[in-house]
């Protein structure tokens, strides 16, 4: 099944406009509350084909989408289209973050992002060469977590003391017990098989106070997919996500001590309870010397990820001014040292 969102006004298709939070018409520029938007404006195509092909309503073109393609645009006329059996059952999200910016600052941003670039050419910070951007909605699961943690450690206290012509080093031995309860909130995975985890994992953090409750009309005009793990699938790598702030934790809660062997950490770490939501996502791809560049931005925040080519005489000029300011350095504490220079 395909869902238009018709314009009550001119009939056009209307799309999800970041700026107001509301369905936009492109065309006579009315703007509906997506709680409020009537259904007989709604339209619905129902294909045989649902998970390779679908007609447009607007222009009759067939098209064939990827099977985990839950909302697209037409190639042919532009218009925007949720095929709605593909967020039907266990593939219905919980949650949405709309996006928040739009294409055209997404393309700011993203040129104002290269001129940043200490070390990538010159000519890739000046030049616009975007080949594509995509507002796309990335399927995550979101973990509420809860962390049991028991750990034994061997702590020393170091003192050193001088007695007659002797210099003593005393060590003192020490037990250390933490028995720890933590609870995460909401630690977001990418549940997609097609994007980069690493790249995904740095577009963080999202600011959960804008969550809304799924409905279809914020997909209208973004590219979106469903996703191709289950929460239980993704456990193993939220559970590697989140060790490295339970060692933190932990370790923040021993002080005092000259030096920590731990002996023994156990941790059980438990899914409390996981949401399936999407995600907003600005892929930009820009082309440089025949190769393309693949770039993430945060659709809400205007984060932007991703490795840009670097320069290598700007590599060879930085790694230059550190070797000549640090020769300078310890030329001067020469100078200082040996009386040839006063203070």
């Amino acid at each position: 099944m395909v869902i238009h969102y018709k314009c009550p006004g001119c009939g056009d298709d209307m799309a999800f406009d970041s700026k107001s939070g509301k369905l936009s018409c492109p065309s006579c520029g009315r703007q509906d509350n997506i709680e409020t938007f009537s259904d007989e404006y709604i339209t619905m195509t129902f294909e045989e084909h649902e998970a390779k092909e679908y007609h447009c309503e607007n222009c009759g073109a067939v098209l064939l989408t990827d099977s985990d393609t839950i909302a697209t645009r037409c190639s042919f006329c532009g218009a925007g289209v949720v095929l709605a059996e593909r967020v039907a059952g266990t593939y219905v999200p919980s949650l949405v973050i709309p996006f928040s910016i739009s294409k055209e600052e997404a393309t700011q941003t993203f040129k104002k992002w290269c001129r940043n670039g200490l070390l990538t050419p010159r000519d890739f910070m000046t030049q616009d060469r975007i080949k594509n951007i995509t507002g796309m909605y990335v399927p995550f699961w979101m973990f509420d977590l809860n962390s049991r943690v028991k750990v034994h450690a061997v702590g020393t206290k170091v003192r050193t003391y001088t007695r007659g012509d002797y210099i003593y080093t005393e060590t003192s031995y020490y037990d250390v017990f933490r028995d720890i309860n933590l609870d995460y909130m909401k630690v977001p995975v990418d549940a997609s098989s097609k994007l980069d985890d690493d790249l995904m994992d740095k577009l963080e953090p999202y600011t959960y106070d804008q969550l809304k409750e799924f409905k279809t009309p914020y997909l209208a005009g973004y590219i979106a997919e469903k996703y191709n793990y289950t929460d239980d699938e993704l456990m193993p790598r939220v559970k590697s996500k989140v060790q490295s702030f339970i060692d933190a934790y932990v370790s923040s809660t021993i002080s005092g001590y000259s030096t920590v062997d731990f002996k023994n950490k156990e941790i059980d770490t438990r899914k409390v309870k996981s949401y399936y939501v999407l995600l907003p996502v600005w892929m930009v791809t820009y082309r440089y010397k025949d190769k393309d560049y693949i770039f993430a931005m945060n659709g809400q925040t205007g984060k932007v990820v991703g490795k840009p080519p670097l320069s290598p005489w700007k590599i060879l000029g930085w790694f230059s001014g550190i070797s000549a300011s640090t020769f300078l350095v310890m030329n001067l504490i020469e100078l200082i040292v040996t009386g040839g220079w006063s203070v």
